[in-house]
């Protein structure tokens, strides 16, 4: 029984932490951040790529 109630536990604190996780990435908009960072980097290296301009 004691065995049960140490995992039981555990996975309380697994459930707890991802909670925990996930409210702060949706309290402070990161998942935005982090999209908004990443479509700068992607916008700047199509940027930089010369275009073949085929008439």
């Amino acid at each position: 029984m004691a065995k049960i109630g140490k995992a039981l536990l555990k996975v309380l604190k697994i459930l707890l932490v991802v909670i925990l996780v996930l409210f702060v990435v949706y309290f402070w908009n990161l998942d935005q951040k982090v999209l908004g960072w990443a479509y700068k980097q992607v916008n700047a290296m199509f940027d930089r790529k010369k275009v073949d301009l085929v008439f």
